[in-house]
């Protein structure tokens, strides 16, 4: 992301072809970029700073205080990133990458309201913009609007039919209503055309299938499915963390103790903090 936007910033400038005066402005940039390529990027900041102080009417602006919010976003210093991409915008309104952006920056600070405005947004713009469709629609969902989420991963398979992230947001939002039986033959058929043995590009999303497939089966009370579908999981991925705690869950339904503590221990060996999982731990004991 970040290096596609300086990329572009410097490639406006070099189209229209600059004055001889304002060159330092399009090398500083340039600089940047290559700072960025390094991921040297207290250096990259610091010369976007000063491109910006050379000229600071420039119309290219906007695209550098992009930028400078991506840098900023990268190292988790949320509430300037927001500054920047907001000065950005109040420059280029229409500026659908740089809505995209803080959008997604939107999300990671939890601000899931003024992500779903700036989707929403890109989505006037560009009605099949199949990032803003697909994030607007799991914000949907996850505010429980589903007839509007519906719409929007509607929209979103008549442009791209065969979307995986589109089609599995669908099954898991299908489960969500409680259409078990619609979401297990979506994900059955997903599984199906993934192949007995798929590629290794796609080992992770057919670990994903599983994992999916399991909850529904756990949803409809066939334990025993759905942990046959995790040990598929874990065998395509043994990475993903999640797999682990919801087959922890159906172990202890099963009053399997020692085993549901592996799972969990293993989930907390991947990263996830034991203050998360405190209360399935001591479940297990």
């Amino acid at each position: 992301m970040k290096h596609l936007a300086l990329s572009f910033s410097v490639a406006c400038m070099l189209a229209i072809g600059m004055p001889a005066a304002a060159q330092s402005y399009a090398e500083l940039a340039d600089q940047a970029l290559e700072a960025i390529a390094r991921d040297s990027l207290e250096q990259a900041e610091r010369l976007i700073r000063l491109a910006l102080k050379t000229d600071p009417a420039n119309q290219h602006n906007a695209l550098l205080f992009s930028n400078l919010a991506t840098i900023q976003r990268a190292q988790g210093r949320y509430e300037q990133a927001l500054e920047n991409y907001t000065f950005a915008l109040n420059m280029m309104p229409e500026a659908v990458p740089i809505l995209l952006n803080r959008a997604t920056l939107y999300m990671e600070m939890g601000r899931d309201r003024h992500a779903l405005a700036d989707y929403t947004l890109v989505l006037d713009l560009q009605p099949h913009n199949r990032e803003a469709l697909l994030m607007r629609a799991y914000l949907r969902m996850q505010a429980r609007q589903y007839k509007e989420a519906h719409a929007d991963y509607d929209t979103l398979l008549r442009v791209a039919p065969g979307d995986f992230k589109a089609r599995l947001g669908l099954a898991t939002l299908l489960q969500d209503e409680g259409k078990r039986q619609e979401a297990l033959s979506l994900l059955d058929k997903m599984i199906a055309e993934q192949g007995v043995q798929p590629d290794s590009a796609d080992v992770a999303d057919c670990a994903l299938l599983y994992t999916a497939r399991a909850g529904v089966y756990q949803g409809l009370g066939q334990a025993e499915a759905a942990l046959l579908d995790l040990e598929e999981a874990v065998r395509l991925d043994p990475a993903l963390p999640d797999v682990y705690l919801m087959r922890s869950r159906l172990y202890l339904s099963q009053g399997k103790k020692r085993e549901a503590r592996q799972d969990v221990e293993k989930a907390i060996e991947l990263g996830v903090p034991v203050s998360e999982v405190y209360d399935l731990l001591q479940q297990c004991r």
